[in-house]
């Protein structure tokens, strides 16, 4: 299967997905992004620094950049339905974000980032060449640095979300995957309730990058 055909299937899953599900009702929704805004916080950037959230369409985390006062926010989805949904939530301050419906492997940001924040979209990726693309985008992307928070499904977390198959890590395996320019500061576990009920076990990767 070709990279473009990959892509396509994957935004019309995504699209999907958001246009026949309550944003509140899919399993990696979150009220409160506690773990992410904590460990945000603690990353030392100023407020005026930019920061992108990494199919962050339908999570809450902007809204809680936006009233920490952080002022260079982008969004990414691959899926436009998920980036409405938080606009419309958002109303007028939705203007303050910038908005980019595109594929985390095939992207182009007009300027750098001094944050790149992840929750749940890596780990979907089980294809290498993906991986790779997704990695040259991050690369690409991220200030030197910079900061990478990237939270992924643990060892002992589902191996499979959205009907879709993923791939689970670890510290090693992470740091592996990345490469030798980005450099592990930092784990945290998270054990995450789905709105179901149901317990899924996240692992949180802070990363310094250093070309």
């Amino acid at each position: 299967m070709s990279e473009q055909k990959e892509s396509a299937d994957r935004k019309a899953h995504w699209e999907k997905v958001y246009s026949t599900k309550a944003s509140d009702d899919v399993s990696w929704f979150q009220p409160e992004p506690t773990r992410s805004m904590a460990l945000i916080n603690s990353a030392g950037i100023n407020k005026d620094q930019a920061i992108i959230d990494v199919g962050g369409g339908a999570s809450r985390l902007v809204d809680h950049l936006l009233q920490a006062g952080y002022q260079q926010i982008t969004v990414l989805d691959i899926a436009q339905a998920a980036l409405v949904v938080t606009q419309q939530r958002l109303g007028d301050s939705a203007t303050a974000v910038e908005w980019l419906t595109a594929d985390a492997t095939a992207f182009k940001l007009n300027h750098p980032v001094q944050l790149w924040h992840d929750r749940a979209v890596f780990h979907f990726l089980t294809q290498a060449r993906d991986r790779d693309a997704y990695i040259c985008n991050l690369k690409k992307t991220l200030s030197p640095e910079g900061t990478l928070i990237l939270a992924a499904f643990s060892l002992e977390g589902p191996k499979k979300c959205s009907d879709l198959d993923i791939v689970q890590y670890d510290a090693k395996r992470i740091t592996i995957e990345l490469g030798p320019l980005f450099k592990l500061k930092h784990v945290e576990q998270e054990a995450h309730t789905t709105p179901s009920g149901a317990v899924q076990q996240f692992n949180y990767f802070v990363f310094s990058y250093h070309p």
